[in-house]
């Protein structure tokens, strides 16, 4: 594939200490894509870091940070700007295999109906899977399959999955151009799910290519935020929700989601972290028009059934989620019938 047909998209902010290991990864693929940093307003020494040390890569400086989806965008517009067929995210504190990206784009050629293909993503250390896929569960959390387990084969095989992890991932922009970019009012967190959902949902297929292998310093960017995961899982989960889950689900996934939120919102409190909690759930409220209109574009151009829909769905709970494990279990003990 021409250089110029493929591209990888970098968001990066504040990552002077772990983008260089990230370029060169990218830089060293048997498949040559051309490379775009978009620069969030890094207060560090990035800009200068890459502008002298990377001369080949395109660099796109921003005033201000417009997160993980507004960043991407910035470089996904430029690349088809470009001309580019295929369009890679990739973290800015990850490293690519140098195979990586060739192994992506063979989905992609192979699969017409493939409009995602995603990584085997690994820990720094590769020993643990950090992701290979995200699942969608009928209590609407979403969560990376595998994460936390020791690395291996296990999941292979199983290459059609409901999710694409934004992180290391490849995107079909003929794709993109049916329904549209990331959806900017995630911010970060659960925009890579957004999107694999209204791809499912328009008739495109999203999978998993187990010989794409990268490694991943886990919450390396967003644990320089305090209180930034709780806002962000409080705003963007109802998000999620409201804009792709279709009403025949909607009428069973909706009250386990609020039982599970509610539950989310009172960790947080007993965490210590009142504030970013109630603040996320103020934004989720905020966006109701943006959410209101999104959803009816979304299922109006719905091209599956329920019933495709209901067969990617995980009939349980996230494997983290013990609280809500327990209150379940509590609950089925009360009734003396189990329903997940």
């Amino acid at each position: 594939m021409e250089k110029n047909k493929l591209a990888v998209v970098i968001p990066s902010w504040n990552a002077a200490d772990s983008i260089g290991q990230c370029l060169d990864s990218l830089l060293s693929q048997t498949t040559q894509p051309e490379i775009i940093v978009v620069e969030n307003g890094s207060t560090d020494n990035s800009v200068t870091f890459i502008r002298d040390k990377y001369p080949s890569v395109v660099l796109l400086e921003q005033a201000r940070n417009f997160g993980f989806a507004g960043g991407v965008n910035i470089g996904i517009k430029k690349a088809m700007a470009d001309g580019a067929k295929y369009i890679a995210l990739f973290n800015n504190d990850a490293v690519a295999d140098k195979s990586w990206l060739q192994n992506l784009v063979k989905v992609l050629d192979g699969e017409d109906r493939v409009g995602i293909v995603t990584s085997k993503l690994m820990d720094s250390h590769k020993t643990h899977l950090d992701s290979t896929g995200d699942y969608y569960t009928t209590w609407g959390l979403p969560y990376p399959r595998g994460r936390g387990e020791p690395v291996s084969d296990k999941y292979d095989k199983d290459t059609a999955i409901f999710a694409a992890s934004g992180g290391a991932s490849l995107y079909r922009v003929e794709m993109l151009k049916q329904i549209g970019l990331f959806d900017e009012a995630f911010f970060a967190y659960y925009e890579d799910v957004d999107m694999s959902w209204r791809a499912q949902l328009a008739g495109w297929q999203v999978c998993y290519e187990p010989s794409a292998e990268a490694y991943h310093q886990i919450g390396a960017t967003s644990a320089k935020i305090k209180g930034f995961t709780t806002y962000q899982t409080m705003k963007n989960l109802p998000i999620l929700m409201r804009k792709n889950v279709p009403l025949p689900l909607a009428l069973t996934v909706g009250p386990r989601f609020w039982l599970a939120y509610c539950s989310f919102f009172w960790s947080a409190v007993w965490r210590g972290q009142f504030w970013p909690a109630f603040k996320g759930v103020v934004m989720s409220v905020y966006y109701l028009p943006h959410i209101l209109i999104a959803r009816r574009k979304i299922q109006k151009n719905r091209q599956v059934s329920i019933d495709y829909i209901k067969g990617m769905l995980v009939y349980d709970l996230p494997p983290n989620a013990t609280r809500l494990r327990s209150l379940r279990q509590k609950w089925w003990k009360l009734t003396g019938r189990k329903n997940g």
